[in-house]
């Protein structure tokens, strides 16, 4: 069995240290964005083992797409998407994460050597999801989502709802603490509109004490906007997630980690002021 890279994610407070990207690897024929482009093992390991040089501090591998309206995938097929590649993955040194909401996948993954459970449902899909996490003393993702958008919600309320579960299912599961991160969930359950209203006041999520995350890369918030097809929303990406890093994400998740990392070297030299690298 591969050893587990230890992982500890950056204060809450970026002030104190400096972002982490973590790179998306996707082994999925129908992922919004890159979908079918690493599904063979071949081309999963070559960008992971690109991810890496990229910069990226962490990889996060799904073997299932979770965007808005995609189609539920049974286990084994989730599984044998991943199981080809996840121990190489592993082996090549960077901490991995485990993009999923099935409970049976996690056990799996982490039992791989995977160090983080990036659930898009924050531990309220699956009722033995944290449990797992747990048991496995690996940190967790909880990420807020709704089944459906509702323009009329007030989303900040709804987030600080749904965050309050989940930190409370984590805690009666024994999930410590310094293992929890928090995920707003841009495109999850939400109005164009309400995703910049998490944006614009992403600080305020700092109030639950633990680190967050933010994953905007190449969305329809940025292409609503510009007016882009997913893959000319580079820019868009990166804007959107230096100013979630300015208000305090303590990880960035995206597919294109080149721009990401450089972006962080450069918020990093400004906390410092002064090169990072002297």
């Amino acid at each position: 069995m591969p050893t587990p890279t230890a992982y500890e994610p950056p204060r809450f407070d970026a002030g104190h240290q400096r972002p982490h990207v973590m790179g998306i690897l996707n082994v999925t024929p129908d992922s919004f964005s890159d979908g079918g482009r690493h599904a063979n093992a071949d081309a999963a390991l070559r960008r992971a083992q690109e991810m890496i040089l990229e910069g990226a501090d962490i990889l996060d591998v799904g073997g299932e797409s979770t965007r808005p309206g995609s189609e539920p995938v049974p286990l084994d097929l989730e599984w044998s998407r991943l199981d080809p590649i996840l121990d190489q993955v592993i082996d090549m040194g960077t901490p991995v994460s485990i993009d999923t909401y099935k409970a049976e996948i996690a056990r799996r993954a982490c039992a791989a050597g995977a160090v983080i459970v990036n659930d898009v449902w924050g531990l309220q899909k699956d009722p033995a999801m944290a449990e797992v996490v747990a048991e496995a003393g690996v940190h967790v993702v909880m990420m807020h989502n709704r089944l459906a958008a509702d323009a009329g919600l007030d989303i900040l309320s709804d987030i600080d709802r749904f965050f309050e579960i989940s930190m409370e299912l984590a805690e009666k599961a024994g999930i410590a603490r310094e293992k929890q991160i928090l995920d707003p969930g841009f495109g999850f359950g939400k109005t164009i509109n309400q995703n910049f209203i998490v944006l614009n006041r992403f600080e305020t999520l700092k109030k639950h004490g633990l680190p967050l995350l933010a994953g905007a890369s190449r969305k329809r918030m940025i292409g609503a906007v510009l007016e882009a097809e997913t893959e000319d929303r580079l820019f868009g990406s990166v804007a959107v997630h230096m100013t979630a890093m300015l208000k305090g994400a303590a990880i960035v998740r995206a597919h294109d980690v080149s721009p990401h990392a450089d972006c962080v070297r450069m918020i990093e030299a400004t906390r410092l002021e002064r090169n990072p690298v002297e």
